[in-house]
């Protein structure tokens, strides 16, 4: 009889924590009902009508997403990939983490997604908002998930793992090339 191989329990870093409990404080930061929003309203494109943008259902779903993607810090890159066990690339590790939080699946390409989510100015980024970035000589080739204080979660390359990196970085500052919310409203 053979028995089956202990299921492997995925840790969280050793950052994973503090980060963790740095972004849930972060939510804690206004009083319900207030708002301290000074977003600048973004034209919708001629032909996309504003309501067929993809939108979570809650805007608390958004400090969510940050939360999941902390969890998946350290995660092996795999082209194409789109789960934790196998690996996953940009696309597919914000697919992936959209699907978990809202049930509905956004396209495993980050052009796509771009295309699906509603366009918003870079300085209006949110925790839980999307950023983009040319990386292949074509928009939108690359993506992340924006965690706030100018920081971003991504899947780097065939030779990394999901990490924080800032916006800033001298590499992505000069290669970002859009801003993209799951909300419905600013």
């Amino acid at each position: 009889m053979h028995a089956s191989p202990p299921a492997r329990r995925r840790t969280l870093p050793p950052l994973a924590l503090p980060l963790l409990f740095s972004a849930v404080l972060a939510g804690c930061g206004t009083l319900p009902g207030t708002s301290t929003s000074t977003r600048a309203p973004v034209a919708v494109p001629p032909g996309k009508p504003a309501a067929s943008y993809f939108t979570l259902e809650h805007p608390s779903q958004s400090q969510e997403i940050v939360l999941y993607a902390l969890g998946l810090l350290d995660v092996g890159y795999q082209f194409g990939g789109r789960n934790p066990e196998a690996g996953m690339d940009c696309s597919g590790m914000v697919s992936y983490i959209v699907e978990q939080i809202s049930g509905r699946r956004l396209p495993h390409n980050a052009a796509a997604i771009a295309e699906r989510t509603r366009p918003i100015a870079a300085t209006d980024l949110r925790p839980g908002d999307l950023v983009f970035f040319n990386t292949l000589n074509r928009r939108h080739s690359h993506m992340g998930v924006y965690m706030g204080d100018g920081r971003f979660i991504h899947a780097p390359s065939s030779r990394g793992r999901i990490r924080i990196e800032r916006l800033d970085n001298p590499y992505f500052a000069q290669r970002i090339d859009g801003a993209r919310t799951l909300l419905a409203r600013n």
